[in-house]
């Protein structure tokens, strides 16, 4: 099964071997011939693990055996991963003249210690040696290879449907037709996509409207085209034809004959076409019918429907906003239920089973095929212990058949290539109804190597959100709120099933009561009335539970040598041991909320694979130089008491991109060294009262994206160019949010002028004393969002303003002085 996501983790760990750089592999001469051996070896099983993934479901030897490589494999990655932290900590000794490094330094790079080496090379024949056992069991499955191409088995659909059978669709019914009676406007294919996820009825909605008297009488002609599997021009007209006329065989006929036969049976015809289930995103292939459709005589009074789970292919389909189904009320769900759990009029018998069957439609959150599938479950059994069986039960834990929900839902994660659908499956670590945040969650899917290395370059974190917007696309979480900086979304409760299904064995919620753990569980969560969180996570522990907490943590420590993520966030803890230090996989830390916390320990610069640390919201005072030391950091977030941030120190954070000032009530101004954040996408100040001023060495940051600043009472923001090479500053900002500055009078020219061709969205709120914007601001010719909210003594707009040609959206309220104008 796809679900031990072997194929993922063995692209991953090639790809890792693969970077290695030769410095790291030099440092290591004694391991080089082993892994060579074990790069070869893993590149023969990946190529045939497709082959393995569909067999396995008939074959439960392979499934297996899959299961011993997944081990190998997972121990093979943790072993890689060494030689980078080996070589972080070398790096670190080098860059930094420490006299307790001198030893290290004057090594130079010519090895690492022969500790190490040697260790290593044990390891990894360890794996090769493991590898070796397995290969006769794995070779007598005799696998091939074959590409690596997703597809939906073959459905099939019909166009009738019994009106009676169809409940609470009444008013999408009419929506629909209603578009269907609309004239076209334009040359397009007129085409109306209707969107959602499995199970949600956009089959049922498109029969419902098909057999409608109205529709009836609209279309003389109507197709109705299982699309499903394949989207491939030729087959879909051979179905178009034969839908027209059931006598016709045109198997054999060319593609040729094919169009010209469809334009016989369709010109100056008035016709209903039913694309339904429809999968493909390839543009190039939907271009392909649509210019056929074109040639036809009199398509524009003629119609398309198409249902499908991917906002992608509607958009590739249609310019027309698609028609997002959504689920049914509560009252529709029950109706539903009680029309597949009892025989018509028995529910009156058993006023009992109705009420525990409302807690159970609850369960399916609107999904008719979720309701359906339980109903089925329960049809003719009268005996509540059954009915409370499936009450307290996870849905996905109860048995399904093939046009079930969860099986309906599975072609959706089927669909997915191998990368998304593991960390689709990592999500089931978040509860029901979490508000998920998106940057959050792509730190996390980065701390724990799930994203994959990009083929142009990107930055990891856009790789993350391309992986979300897949994931939104497909309809498998839906978007909540857009803060522009990131955005919250949450899954549905059945696609979390579904999630919870597929990562039995990869991800594991545990609390107090769970008596075991599969010892090959990647991703844990302790979870507990008192301790809650989300690999490793412990997060919101009461202050009562302070002994327990700590404990807790020294048992992590001493046992998760290879922990990626910790999330400590508002615990009660005072200090963190200095056994963390011993941590040095851990890529993602988060103490934020830790009001207690005052200092770090010493050991705290061992951590030099973190990437991302939350320090917002804590006792510190100042930030240790041990943080600066962390050279893989790329998001940090930090609140201290003092009144300047250190110095920061060229090489220092060249990896970082987000750097979030929270609550540093006392600071007053930020460092100059904050030039040498040469890869800074992202800055973030809120709530630093005492800061009067940036530093003009922001001009050095060309990579800046986002400028945010909230709630500093002191800063104004005057900054004009003053040197000749400020006139030409080539900067990069796409966004500049100002909310709640008491004392600013003043827009940064020197920034906002410099962005003059990048610069799209510009937010001012609450800024009392901003009496004029300044006259230049017509120059952000790229601007295409501006928001003025609560500047009462604004008086007016700068002239020339109609030159901001780009500008889609102008929001301004709370403004007296200018409504006056």
């Amino acid at each position: 099964m796809a679900e031990t996501f072997l194929f993922n983790i063995a692209e991953r760990v090639l790809a890792k071997i693969g970077n290695l750089s030769v410095e790291e592999v030099r440092l290591a001469f004694n391991v080089k011939t082993d892994l060579k051996k074990l790069e070869d070896t893993m590149f023969s099983i990946k190529a045939v693990l497709l082959d393995a993934e569909r067999q396995q479901h008939q074959n439960e030897k392979l499934r297996l055996c899959m299961w011993k490589l997944r081990n190998i494999f997972d121990d093979a990655e943790d072993v890689i991963d060494d030689f980078k932290c080996e070589a972080l900590q070398k790096q670190d000794a080098i860059n930094n003249p420490d006299i307790s490094n001198l030893k290290v330094r004057l090594l130079g790079s010519c090895c690492l210690p022969l500790s190490f080496s040697l260790k290593m090379s044990h390891k990894i024949k360890d794996i090769n040696r493991r590898l070796g056992e397995l290969a006769t069991e794995w070779n007598s499955f005799a696998l091939s290879q074959c590409n690596d191409s997703r597809h939906v088995f073959r459905r099939e659909t019909v166009s009738f449907v019994d009106s009676s059978d169809v409940i609470g669709r009444d008013e999408d019914k009419e929506n629909i037709i209603s578009m269907l009676m609309k004239p076209s406007e334009d040359r397009n294919v007129p085409v109306i996509p209707i969107v959602g996820i499995g199970g949600l009825g956009k089959t049922t909605l498109v029969q419902f409207v098909y057999n409608d008297d109205r529709v009836n009488s609209l279309f003389p002609l109507k197709i109705w085209i299982c699309v499903s599997e394949e989207f491939d021009l030729s087959r879909l007209l051979k179905l178009i034809i034969q839908s027209i006329n059931k006598e016709e065989r045109c198997d054999e006929s060319t593609l040729e004959a094919l169009q010209a036969r469809l334009r016989s049976l369709l010109n100056d015809k008035k016709f209903l076409l039913v694309l339904d289930d429809v999968w493909n995103e390839n543009q190039a292939k939907w271009v392909e019918l649509r210019n056929l459709l074109r040639s036809i005589d009199g398509l524009r009074q003629s119609k398309i429907i198409v249902t499908t789970r991917s906002l992608k292919v509607a958009s590739i389909m249609s310019s027309i906003r698609p028609y997002e189904l959504k689920g049914l009320p509560l009252e529709d769900c029950l109706t539903l239920f009680t029309k597949w759990a009892f025989n018509d009029g028995d529910e009156r018998h058993y006023p009992n089973l109705i009420r525990i069957g409302e807690e159970i439609v609850k369960k399916c959150k609107g999904v008719p095929l979720g309701v359906r599938t339980l109903g089925s479950l329960l049809f003719q059994k009268t005996d509540e212990s059954d009915w409370i069986y499936i009450r307290e039960s996870e849905i996905w834990r109860l048995e399904q058949h093939e046009n079930d929900i969860l099986p309906v839902l599975k072609l959706s994660y089927n669909h997915l290539q191998s990368h998304l659908q593991r960390c689709l499956a990592f999500l089931s670590l978040y509860k029901k109804d979490e508000i998920y945040y998106s940057e959050k969650v792509i730190r996390l899917w980065m701390a724990n190597g799930l994203l994959e290395h990009s083929k142009q370059n990107q930055e990891r974190e856009d790789v993350g959100k391309r992986y979300l917007n897949e994931l939104l696309s497909r309809c498998l979480i839906q978007m909540e709120q857009d803060y522009w900086l990131f955005f919250t979304f949450k899954m549905h409760d059945l696609v979390h099933d579904l999630a919870l299904d597929v990562s039995q064995k990869e991800c594991k919620t545990v609390n107090s009561e769970t008596e075991t753990v599969d010892e090959n569980v990647r991703h844990l969560l302790l979870w507990d009335e008192k301790l809650v969180g989300v690999p490793l996570i412990i997060q919101n522990a009461s202050k009562e539970s302070k002994t327990t907490y700590e404990s807790l943590i020294n048992l992590c420590l001493s046992n998760f040598k290879y922990l990626r993520a910790l999330d400590l966030r508002n615990s009660p803890l005072t200090a963190l041991p200095n056994s963390i230090g011993t941590l040095k996989h851990l890529r993602h830390l988060d103490l934020g909320g830790c009001t207690s916390l005052r200092e770090l320990p010493r050991s705290f610069d061992k951590l030099r694979s973190l990437q991302s640390l939350y320090l917002g919201n804590t006792g510190l005072k100042q930030l240790p130089d041990s943080v600066q030391r962390l050279i893989e950091l790329r998001h940090l977030v930090i609140t201290i008491k003092a009144t300047h941030l250190k110095e920061i120190r060229a090489g220092c954070w060249t990896s970082l991109q987000y750097l979030k000032l929270g609550f540093c009530r006392e600071l007053k101004c930020l460092p100059e060294g904050m030039q040498y954040l040469k890869s800074l996408r992202t800055l973030d100040l809120q709530v630093c009262n005492s800061l009067v001023s940036l530093p003009r060495s922001l001009k050095f940051l060309t990579k800046l994206e986002h400028l945010c600043i909230g709630f500093c009472n002191s800063l104004n923001l005057k900054m004009e160019p003053e040197e000749e090479e400020d006139k030409d500053l080539q900067l990069s900002l796409t966004s500049f949010t100002l909310i709640v500055l008491d004392a600013l009078r003043d827009l940064p020219r020197l920034l906002l002028q410099g962005s003059s061709s990048t610069l799209q969205r510009l937010r001012i709120s609450g800024c009392p004393k901003l009496s004029v914007l300044p006259a230049w601001l017509p120059n952000l010719t790229s601007l295409q969002e501006l928001e003025i909210e609560g500047c009462r003594n604004l008086s007016a707009l700068p002239e020339g303003i109609d030159r901001l040609t780009n500008l889609r959206e102008l929001r301004i309220g709370g403004c007296p002085e200018l409504s006056k104008r």
